[in-house]
């Protein structure tokens, strides 16, 4: 599709009239536990806040907004991992058109029923797939064949200008010149309409991209200058892992975005908590990305007008364990051993006394006496209260014979055994 950039503005300021039927303008507010840490202004966009908990329900309204009669009387599909299924959902009850949603089987469940509560009768979802990807795939055959119209999550110009709106908002509510703005980039979309905003009427502020480290599919498109479609990702950012971003995001982006970065899930996970613990804010994983990037650019920020995009809080509260696992495992304070205990009497305590620092807890331990053997093998877990205590607990193991194997560098065991 071919469009000028003036034309794609021209469209995000008639988008932002038609949202406001369903949006609302968020909060854009200082946070002042993050400025503190940065030595910065740091600000939030509260995406979080909107009614469907995302900043999505701005591109799903005003892509069926732009649908005609004809097309609205026969319904709509979409795919989506969660956030961009609700604003459809949202959006297919206010104007009363049918919708079918799919999405991917492992989608959390807290998602899953939000999409159901915004729809009401108008919504049918299908679980179909094991990622974004292979429910796209499923939902296009679907529309094709039903003769419905397609709301893409990102890759459609109607959705990048409602997107986009939240760049407009951005600058109207900012009272100084905003020098660094963080994007979380899932498909391409919200990247896509914010920075053709801002390079046009904020052509010096930065504008940085982030993605979770196991689905880089913008960093890797744009370091190879064309779209490509990664093989394998991490589902665990929901909300930001797609295979393969849009290709309109694509073009828009690799001439927008001044930088990329790449951010670890479990630190994602450490600043999902500490948003929660330090703010009293609640995000998902998607949510906390352009707040995790900040530790890389702490000497750039220093002093500057930074704008992070939380993007959105549906967090399923089942996975708090799992956020909780993956973040202590960045920090260093939690650790995984196969351990070799001598088949004797004592020897637990001896490890418990000798080995064990005066801190150390253990958290998780696997084990099955075997008569017939000298020493027998143990999965146990142990939380540090410092990282720096790894190195001479490891020694002490090394030392009394009881080191077997270090489980947290190899994925495939810790997977199977943990």
């Amino acid at each position: 599709m071919q469009f000028s950039k003036q034309e794609l503005i021209d469209n995000i300021r008639a988008a932002a009239t038609q949202i406001k039927a369903v949006v609302f303008e968020s909060p854009l507010s200082r946070n002042e536990q993050m400025s503190s840490s940065y030595d910065a202004n740091i600000l939030f966009k509260r995406e979080d806040l909107q009614q469907v908990r995302s900043y999505k329900i701005r591109g799903a309204f005003n892509k069926i907004s732009s649908l005609s009669a004809s097309e609205c009387s026969r319904g709509v599909v979409c795919a989506s991992a969660g956030n961009h299924a609700q604003g459809v959902a949202y959006s297919c009850q206010h104007k009363k058109v049918r919708g079918v949603v799919f999405m991917p089987i492992p989608t959390p469940a807290q998602k899953i029923e939000q999409v159901k509560m915004f729809g009401g009768d108008f919504i049918e979802v299908r679980l179909v797939g094991d990622t974004f990807d292979g429910a796209l795939k499923s939902a296009l055959k679907y529309c094709d064949q039903m003769n419905m119209s397609f709301i893409h999550a990102f890759d459609d110009v109607k959705v990048i200008e409602g997107q986009g709106t939240v760049g407009l908002e951005i600058l109207e509510q900012s009272e100084e010149q905003i020098d660094y703005l963080f994007l979380p980039v899932g498909g391409g979309g919200l990247a896509a309409g914010v920075s053709t905003v801002f390079k046009h009427f904020s052509p010096k502020t930065v504008i940085v991209g982030v993605e979770p480290k196991g689905a880089p599919s913008m960093s890797t498109s744009l370091e190879r200058n064309e779209n490509i479609r990664l093989e394998k990702i991490d589902n665990f950012v929901d909300g930001a892992a797609v295979q393969m971003v849009g290709q309109l995001n694509f073009d828009l982006c690799k001439n927008q975005l001044d930088e990329m970065a790449i951010v670890h899930e479990g630190k994602i996970c450490q600043t999902i908590i500490e948003l929660y613990n330090k703010s009293a804010i609640v995000v998902e994983p998607a949510g906390a990305l352009s707040c995790a990037v900040l530790d890389q650019y702490k000497d750039e920020i220093k002093g500057k007008n930074v704008v992070c995009l939380v993007s959105g809080s549906n967090n399923d509260i089942t996975r708090t364990e799992e956020i909780r696992e993956r973040s202590i495992l960045y920090k260093g304070l939690k650790h995984y051993f196969v351990i070799r205990f001598p088949q004797r009497a004592g020897a637990l305590r001896e490890f418990l006394t000798e080995v064990l620092g005066p801190k150390d807890d253990i958290t998780h331990f696997e084990y099955s006496k075997k008569h017939n053997r000298v020493s027998g093998p143990a999965v146990v877990g142990i939380e540090l209260s410092e990282a720096s205590d790894f190195e001479s607990l490891k020694q002490r193991m090394t030392d009394r014979k009881y080191f077997g194997e270090y489980l947290n560098d190899k994925p495939d065991l810790f997977q199977y055994l943990i």
